[in-house]
């Protein structure tokens, strides 16, 4: 424990230096020293700096760092109101960086650029992210486990220039990070957050801007849902905990959203909690079952990509985050509990070639690109009479031969195919 606290402190006084460093530069009053060729507006009084950081996920307070892990903004003795013009977080005694994406402008035309690990939900891995350029001074100053530092020249790693009438020169830089790709038979997801920002450094004649700005996010289209000549429903659980203890999953399915509350968002990796249920039947011997159940980005069950969630009843296989099966049973208080079907997945979004979308640059894989676009789930859904040879339930990884023969018997009037509403994955760096 020793060591690792000597670690630790070791590291906070290494940030700091390469900090304090640039920020000497960042507050002191004097005459801006802009980029050569070109540079700069210069102006014989100081500058005000105006920043603007991205906030973290909104489950998380921006300013919950664990002191072991506060790194110091601004210089020593900045009061609370200084410290809260330049978007950092102060405790009374210190100035700090928040749990977000912080960006700063210096006078004398350096980027600074402090990224939390804690910005987006999933975590970012902080190993992977990566800027327009790929020269040396484009490395992170310096790291720790639950931040990365960086710190280049306005004209470094490919950052690009624009100048205006009035004078503004606008310096713009991007920042991304790789993602790790699941590849199926219809089509990719992706699990990982998608951390994709334009940073910009605005210089007037009497001031520095700094600017956080998300990359676009599409428009979504609106949801559908496919009849049948069987009526089966298919909702989303949107049961919350309100007692002290209670567990998610089990009051998941308490309460559902509502027609006007799609589409309903959904950070990557949440947990989906999906019911499929049997409508205008009272038989109690009837079973309500579930063969292929998949995902797309259109509402069409025909259009590509597809994800699959069961095959035949059961998880897919080859899915890393297996979909669970939820049992439904007579202690559920439901009155045909054989009528439904519920499983849970964990939200992720299609990837595809980057030429559907050409806005987008991914450094990891360039032919490989997040489609931020509304999700959809289908199901084949059919009616089975349990018998002395199968209770219908799926028997999960059994052969190709047993599924044949036990669906074999099924009409075309008791099957159908059902569609939710929209789902939509939320980006968790959004601009302030």
């Amino acid at each position: 424990m020793a060591v690792k606290l000597f670690s630790l402190c070791l590291l906070a006084v290494a940030l700091l230096g390469s900090l304090c460093q640039a920020q000497e530069r960042y507050f002191k009053p004097s005459t801006p020293q802009g980029p050569q060729k070109p540079q700069p507006p210069t102006q014989q009084r100081p500058q005000k700096i105006n920043t603007q950081q991205t906030q973290g996920h909104p489950d998380i307070p921006t300013c919950q760092v664990p002191p072991q892990y506060k790194i110091q903004c601004g210089l020593p003795g900045i009061t609370a109101s200084d410290c809260q013009d330049i978007n950092c977080c102060f405790d009374g005694q210190m100035c700090y960086y928040g749990r977000a994406v912080t960006l700063q402008c210096t006078k004398d035309g350096q980027f600074i650029v402090v990224i939390a690990r804690d910005a987006t939900l999933p975590n970012i891995d902080l190993d992977s992210i990566n800027f327009m350029g790929t020269n040396e001074n484009c490395q992170p100053v310096a790291t720790s486990s639950a931040f990365a530092i960086y710190q280049f020249p306005v004209t470094g790693c490919g950052t690009t220039m624009t100048e205006t009438d009035t004078n503004v020169i606008t310096y713009e830089n991007r920042m991304s990070c790789s993602y790790e790709v699941a590849v199926g038979p219809y089509g990719a997801i992706t699990r990982d957050s998608q951390f994709d920002l334009l940073v910009q450094c605005k210089y007037t004649g009497t001031s520095v801007e700094a600017l956080v700005i998300d990359v676009g996010v599409l428009v979504p289209p609106p949801p559908v849902a496919g009849p049948g000549p069987l009526r089966v429903e298919l909702r989303l659980g949107n049961g919350i905990c309100t007692a002290k203890g209670c567990m998610e999953e089990d009051v998941a399915y308490n309460s559902y959203y509502l027609d006007g509350e799609y589409p309903v968002t959904k950070v990557l990796r949440d947990p989906v909690y999906v019911e499929v249920r049997m409508l205008e039947r009272t038989d109690p011997n009837l079973v309500l079952t579930l063969g292929r159940c998949w995902a797309t980005s259109n509402p069409n069950p025909l259009s590509l990509p597809q994800w699959d969630l069961l095959v035949d009843g059961c998880p897919y296989r080859d899915d890393r985050y297996l979909t669970n099966l939820v049992q439904v049973d007579g202690s559920s208080g439901l009155q045909f509990p054989s009528h439904y079907k519920r499983f849970i997945f964990k939200m992720f979004t299609f990837v595809a070639s980057g030429s559907a979308n050409p806005t987008k640059n991914v450094l990891q894989d360039p032919i490989m690109t997040p489609l931020q676009e509304m999700l959809y789930i289908h199901c084949n859904t059919a009616v089975c009479r349990p018998t002395n040879m199968d209770n219908c339930e799926p028997r999960c990884f059994r052969r190709k031969r047993d599924v044949a023969a036990s669906v074999k018997s099924v009409s075309s009037d008791d099957s159908t195919t059902v569609t939710s509403p929209g789902i939509i994955f939320t980006m968790t760096t959004e601009q302030q």
